[in-house]
């Protein structure tokens, strides 16, 4: 494996190093023979994406093999400077098979959405009764070796939001799995199911779309992750037109995600662990800066909306950042991508696992 050698800022910290990668791995001890990639620039210890899909809107098509269908994203994805993926859900198992060891970001996968009889996209999810609910989140659990994810709300006649389980059959499901060592996750976006996931101890909230700021309180008592994907606010709108929601409906949901930032600052304010995902699946991927561009307008400052999607995703996932004996997972911008987020568009090497992809 080909020695490497980066100068640069170090992020987050901020600090001017000589970084060398040696079989793969990070050190600060000059290597004889590295070859520079970079010199001058920042360094970041890789994008992530924390909520994207690998199976859906992939670049191979809908009809190509699901295990083409991630390979592909994944490959997009990795472009983009995203070096690590956690998947809330699928409609298969495939993404269980990416990693550095192919060439693709490390990724966290959900195992596949569950969801109640007729309550979500035809066809996308393993659908469950409530009595099923804590069994199927358990094997769910065990496929993915991680984490599952439960469609607790979703759009109903009319456009509107209701629930999909009811609270004792999410706490039971968050009973068996954390008694499996794994993490439960909720797609969540209505008051009333945001209290039920949280009451029940769902380790993170996806979306979270019409979160009230009194509700901020249950989800720093709950020490969950917050996922809030601003980025699908006009996909949401066409979602509950296609639902048949009326004029009123469709601006009471835009008055919501409005709202949204507001929910999503105070949060980060108050030290909820809030992460950058895009959930890629129902637009393209490799839209994370978008996302992180996103978090900036709501009012996170520079620091907080990148490192959303970077090393505060990667903490989350477990992943390490820069530091001596590492993976080394970079990637190396010639501008600081806290003054203008359009510069993560932009890299100028991508290092996964000790290997140069760019």
């Amino acid at each position: 494996m080909e020695s490497l050698h980066l100068r640069g800022t170090v992020l987050p910290g901020g600090g001017v190093s000589d970084v060398f990668v040696v079989d793969g791995r990070i050190t600060f001890t000059p290597a004889d023979g590295a070859t520079t990639v970079l010199d001058g620039g920042y360094l970041v210890p890789g994008l992530v994406d924390a909520h994207a899909h690998l199976s859906l809107s992939s670049p191979a098509g809908g009809g190509a093999p699901a295990a083409e269908r991630v390979r592909a994203s994944a490959r997009v994805q990795l472009h983009a400077g995203v070096l690590a993926v956690r998947e809330p859900g699928s409609p298969d198992h495939a993404s269980r098979q990416i990693g550095p060891a192919i060439g693709l970001p490390w990724t966290v996968t959900g195992g596949r959405f569950l969801a109640a009889p007729g309550r979500y996209f035809p066809g996308l999810a393993r659908e469950v009764t409530p009595d099923g609910l804590p069994h199927a989140a358990a094997e769910e659990v065990a496929a993915s070796g991680a984490w599952c994810k439960v469609i607790a709300d979703f759009l109903g006649p009319g456009g509107v939001v209701t629930p999909t389980f009811p609270a004792d059959a999410l706490a039971e499901a968050a009973r068996l799995v954390h008694g499996a060592g794994g993490k439960i996750t909720a797609h969540a976006t209505c008051p009333e199911v945001v209290d039920a996931v949280l009451a029940a101890g769902f380790d993170a909230v996806e979306h979270g779309t019409l979160m009230r700021p009194d509700q901020v309180d249950a989800l720093v008592a709950s020490g969950a992750a917050l996922v809030p994907t601003l980025l699908i606010g006009d996909g949401i709108l066409d979602a509950v037109r296609r639902f048949g929601g009326d004029d009123a409906t469709v601006d009471e949901m835009r008055r919501a995600l409005a709202a949204q930032g507001d929910v999503v600052r105070a949060a980060t304010e108050r030290g909820v662990t809030v992460l950058a995902g895009t959930d890629a699946g129902m637009g393209p991927h490799g839209q994370v800066a978008t996302e992180i561009g996103m978090l900036l307008k709501a009012g996170l400052s520079p620091g907080a909306a990148l490192g959303a999607g970077s090393w505060d995703g990667r903490r989350y996932l477990g992943l390490p950042g820069i530091e001596e004996g590492a993976p080394a997972d970079i990637v190396g911008y010639r501008d600081d991508p806290r003054e203008d987020v359009e510069e993560l568009r932009r890299p100028a090497v991508i290092v996964l696992g000790g290997r140069r992809i760019r």
